[in-house]
């Protein structure tokens, strides 16, 4: 029941984030302005990058072409394009003093791009939601178990996309691949488990149904923690040090992972108890009436 209360609390708290402080979509989802740059001299990414963040009003995604070429993506704001290449060009010029700029193009992406991904992005959720209740269900021989499993992933899902809201992260693709990665790696921990309480329901007949799922989580427990614990270490190494194209995906898994190894122990195998043990007793009293 604390861990009941704890998924509560996180439900509740990313709820709130979403509704009231809402997610910051990124230039694939809202459209904007695209721009390709030219130096005439090699200059790091990272130093434009770090250029273009200086500007409180524009955001930037970046994209090298080659050595010398960039290309300058801008989410959608109040501003024309030639009020935005001004200053992105301004920005630059600051910057690097001793090289020739120049804006190949400017060119318009429009938000119908931004809702064909969302719309893809929600049927890509849906589908692998209900295929996992399918699978889990067939496997298992129990549509309890696929139902509970996703209740738990999506428990993960949402918990962490709540709490990067919280943060004031920027939802783009790299995020949404990051949300699709949890899901996978939680609804695997969770058919591990329930492949194990299937297992020992077959050769320890004789316990309770509740003493089977205990033993079946202490012998699956190390290997879910290392598990874990290894894609927890290496998302914080590519947190730190894999740079900022790469630090919102890698904060998302570190979060996910997390999550999901606690709802697979502490959701997952305490729902599927209470549920098998209220119809149990309720067959039982239906049993002793007759």
């Amino acid at each position: 029941y604390l861990a009941f209360t704890f998924s509560i609390i996180l439900i509740i708290v990313s709820f709130f984030a979403i509704v009231f402080k809402g997610p910051d979509y990124g230039i694939d989802f809202t459209g904007g302005t695209l721009m390709q740059v030219t130096f005439d001299k090699e200059v790091k990414l990272d130093e434009v990058r770090s250029v273009l963040n200086t500007s409180e009003d524009l955001s930037f995604e970046l994209q090298s072409i080659g050595k010398e070429s960039i290309i300058i993506r801008v989410k959608k704001t109040n501003k024309t394009q030639d009020e935005i290449s001004q200053n992105v060009l301004s920005l630059l010029q600051s910057k690097f003093i001793d090289t020739n700029i120049i804006i190949d193009r400017t060119e318009y992406v429009g938000p119908s791009v931004g809702k064909h991904l969302a719309k893809q992005t929600m049927y890509a959720f849906i589908f692998t939601f209900l295929g996992i209740i399918v699978y889990v269900a067939f496997r298992f021989k129990s549509g309890l178990w696929g139902v509970v499993g996703v209740l738990a992933l999506m428990h993960d899902v949402f918990g962490t996309f709540g709490l990067i809201v919280l943060m004031g992260k920027e939802i783009n693709i790299t995020l949404i691949a990051a949300f699709l990665t949890i899901a996978g790696f939680s609804i695997n921990d969770t058919i591990v488990l329930y492949d194990r309480i299937r297992e020992n329901l077959r050769l320890l007949a004789k316990e309770s149904f509740g003493a089977i799922i205990n033993k079946s989580i202490n012998e699956v427990l190390s290997r879910s923690i290392i598990t874990t614990l290894t894609v927890f270490v290496v998302s914080m190494v590519l947190f730190f040090m894999g740079g900022e194209v790469i630090h919102d995906f890698a904060l998302a898994m570190a979060i996910g992972t997390a999550l999901g190894v606690f709802s697979t122990i502490f959701l997952c195998a305490p729902l599927t108890f209470e549920w098998e043990k209220r119809k149990r007793d309720r067959f039982k009293k239906a049993f002793n009436k007759k």
